[in-house]
């Protein structure tokens, strides 16, 4: 019997996260353990689904740090999956500023060598700031498979234009398959 690979999902607040317990039901139909973190503002618009997304995952869903002594309720990660990371997400992680439980463990997984996937959704003026750019090759450096471009996977949208429908998720999971079999 094969034992199921554990993927972390992580979640910024940003629209495609509304549809994240489709991406959850399509990660476990390809064989992953799901583990759902989100950042505290995408707690708050998930609020509402916090229960049922922790009984489709059969995990808790977490999105503040554990205190001290309490045991870590989680398997350990076979690879992190953090979509859609956010302007804040991605510069805060290349950063080191680990304000929030999710950005926190993606740094320290760094140190770790977990294998990691990280997909943007940000808009076209976010990623003219200067820092964007440096954050991304920062964490492609790092070892992180930034998802980002029109070779690569997202492709920003103009200001307030916002497709959700239009971000891709399936790009996010293929490339979670294939990082770790490498």
């Amino acid at each position: 019997m094969t034992m199921p690979r554990t993927l972390y999902l992580f979640c910024s607040a940003a629209p495609p996260v509304f549809d994240v317990a489709g991406v959850i039901e399509a990660a476990q139909a390809d064989g992953w353990d799901v583990c759902l973190g989100l950042t505290p503002t995408a707690a708050r618009w998930l609020d509402g689904s916090l229960d049922g997304l922790a009984a489709l995952t059969g995990h808790p869903v977490r999105f503040d740090y554990q205190l001290p002594g309490q045991p870590d309720v989680w398997p350990e990660a076979d690879l992190i999956l953090f979509a859609p990371a956010t302007f804040h997400s991605v510069n805060a992680w290349a950063l080191g500023l680990t304000n929030s439980f999710v950005v926190g463990v993606v740094a320290e997984g760094i140190g770790k060598g977990i294998p990691m996937v990280a997909m943007p959704c940000v808009n076209a003026a976010y990623v003219r700031h200067p820092a964007f750019e440096r954050s991304v090759e920062t964490l492609r450096e790092a070892g992180v498979t930034v998802l980002y471009g029109d070779e690569d996977g997202f492709v920003p949208n103009r200001p307030g234009e916002g497709r959700p429908e239009g971000y891709p998720w399936h790009l996010a999971l293929t490339a979670a398959a294939r990082v770790l079999k490498t």
